[in-house]
């Protein structure tokens, strides 16, 4: 899909291996039964560098997110394993598993098992088998290059249709600094930070503290406001390595580059939050739900995130139905005081834009017109509150048939 430009960021080749300091990996070890899936990922630093991570927030999580956490305490690590197919959540020796998937991958790049990062995705409460990682470790590591990002991109998709991986280049003061990464997420889609993992990295000079704090904070405005079908998965995780190789005067306080920074790492997030909610299970057209005029942000994330997250709104979108009082509806039992009276409401496509609702009544529309707009692959719901000056933007997809058939029968 397109990639939406953001505050004159330019975007450039590669994925998570973009920036300097950085080689990654991605193989079939046998995990999945389909050889033509890749199922284990490694990524690595030359050395250890400031490292930062956000993680689901649903009271059952995956066993990597316990032991990524643990070996992140220090805020730093040096390589990321992962693998896809069985999360590696809801099992007895699911801690042990991910402290050995770490042990593995040290052992095998000389590193310290404490530095390592470790993520899985796919079936819940499944045993993860172990032979099939320490048997292909080696080629994994011996298979790291720096530009292996596509690989280890395609090693931790699970039902993603596309792979979603992009490179942002910009300047801090006078060095060109580069923040990339990879995400998977298609269905169980909810992220409170789905079976949602990203990986990114940047070779930006930044302390760890402050890496740690552009993350939580860009992740609340991007991947936060991200549904496919509500449900927040179990091992969810963002993480970003910083190699510190672009050369910058390191950022260590919250000023005009930490600013820059927050901007490049929105510009790349933003755009992975798209891809994710384009390729939800069974999608057929991008949802954005665009607020405005919102007395609080808090409020307007809330009016957006309830409009994506509104089975019959998706349902109407799927269906091309202007159905614009199903909008109004999730509007009001969004969690947040709105006065409904004042709201306008658009559907907006490339196809144009239909004025359906002001005031909180309809108004005349052509529903053919409507039917035209709302049969694009990206379609907008724009919602105006008259009622203050802030704003959010949330993505979704339509929901489908197609959707139900592929969670009917996910552990075939």
């Amino acid at each position: 899909m397109t990639l939406v430009q953001f505050n004159g960021f330019k975007f450039v080749e590669g994925g998570v291996t973009a920036p300097k300091g950085f080689k990654a990996a991605g193989l079939h070890c046998g995990i999945r039964a389909s050889k033509s899936k890749k199922d284990l990922a490694l990524l690595a630093a030359a050395k250890p560098v400031p490292t930062a991570a956000v993680y689901t927030q649903n009271r059952v999580k995956g066993a990597p997110i316990e032991v990524t956490r643990r070996h992140l305490a220090n805020g730093y690590a040096q390589a990321v394993v992962a693998n896809s197919g069985i999360a590696n959540t809801c099992c007895a020796d699911g801690v042990e598993k991910a402290e050995e998937m770490c042990r593995l991958a040290a052992e095998t790049l000389d590193i310290r098992e404490e530095d390592m990062v470790v993520a899985s995705t796919g079936v819940i409460g499944q045993p993860l088998p172990m032979e099939p990682i320490e048997e292909g470790m080696p080629a994994l590591a011996g298979a790291l290059r720096a530009d292996g990002g596509h690989d280890f991109a395609q090693a931790i998709m699970t039902t993603d249709t596309v792979c979603k991986e992009l490179a942002v280049e910009f300047m801090v003061g006078e060095s060109v600094v580069r923040i990339a990464g990879c995400a998977k997420g298609s269905g169980m889609i909810h992220p409170n930070m789905a079976t949602m993992l990203c990986f990114l990295t940047t070779d930006a000079a930044i302390a760890p503290s402050l890496l740690q704090l552009a993350l939580s904070r860009v992740v609340a405005d991007t991947f936060n406001m991200v549904s496919v079908d509500g449900d927040t998965s179990t091992n969810d995780t963002c993480c970003i390595m910083a190699s510190g190789e672009a050369g910058n005067p390191q950022i260590a306080a919250q000023d005009e580059d930490f600013e820059t920074f927050v901007n490049g790492l929105y510009a790349a997030l933003m755009n992975l939050s798209r891809m994710i909610a384009a390729d939800g299970e069974g999608a057929t057209r991008l949802m954005e739900c665009i607020v405005t005029g919102a007395e609080t942000v808090g409020q307007a994330k809330a009016v957006a995130k309830s409009v994506i997250c509104s089975s019959l709104v998706k349902a109407a979108v799927f269906g091309a139905d202007a159905n614009w009082g199903r909008v109004l509806c999730a509007i009001g039992y969004a969690p947040v005081e709105t006065d409904v009276l004042r709201v306008e409401m658009s559907f907006a496509s490339e196809a144009g834009s239909v004025l359906v609702c002001k005031d909180g009544m309809g108004v005349p529309f052509s529903e053919e017109k409507a039917k035209e707009v709302l049969l694009k692959d990206e379609v907008k719901i724009l919602l105006d509150l008259h009622s203050g000056e802030e704003s959010a933007v949330a993505w979704g997809c339509d929901l489908t048939y197609d959707y139900v058939k592929i969670n009917g029968d996910y552990r075939s």
